[in-house]
């Protein structure tokens, strides 16, 4: 089905994209230093309010994204299990305003989407967000816990899901995604 094969991939990979307006107003990582947040991550859990994600999310498991510079800003490169064959789709994360902040243009949407770095220590984990809409009425949101290893730690967890709640996510809209070993070796 069409609604699947770039939404979930474009908009999870860092999982991440809109215009900042949710019910609590997210900030970006303070200092952000965009050279610590390069490499490997996993994507480790999501939540969103799209129905495309509500009604796939149980068929969805890890992905392996890495994150390195280019002259635009950030290529967001991301390798996936779909259909039982390993995909890899790339993205351009332009920055936008405070460091942390970038936008992102679907080619599968012609949607921009705002996506945020709102916390990370750089070495174990990343929360973002990201907002945008597909057309009028069409809002969408996502949350996305970034892992640097496949098994992030219970607090992480914990965390992930209080800062899931903090932007009205309900406990029926918060997935941890299943761990693969096709198409997430944690080799670089």
């Amino acid at each position: 089905m069409a609604v699947l094969r770039m939404p979930w991939i474009g908009l999870a990979l860092l999982g991440v994209l809109g215009v900042l307006q949710t019910q609590a107003q997210v900030s970006v990582q303070p200092d952000f230093q965009e050279d610590k947040f390069l490499g490997r991550w996993f994507t480790a859990g999501l939540a969103s309010n799209a129905s495309w994600f509500r009604e796939k999310k149980a068929m969805l498991s890890m992905c392996k994204s890495v994150v390195a510079p280019t002259a635009g800003g950030l290529n967001l490169t991301s390798t996936f299990l779909r259909k039982n064959q390993c995909e890899t789709r790339t993205m351009l994360l332009q920055p936008v305003g405070s460091p942390g902040h970038y936008s992102y243009r679907s080619p599968h949407w012609g949607s921009t989407y705002s996506v945020s770095v709102v916390e990370t220590d750089y070495q174990e984990y990343a929360l973002l967000y990201s907002e945008g809409a597909k057309g009028p009425g069409q809002d969408f949101r996502m949350a996305t816990l970034y892992s640097r290893t496949q098994t992030p730690r219970a607090e992480l967890r914990e965390k992930f899901v209080t800062f899931c709640k903090d932007q009205g996510f309900t406990e029926d809209t918060i997935v941890f995604l299943p761990q693969t070993d096709k198409c997430t070796k944690e080799q670089a």
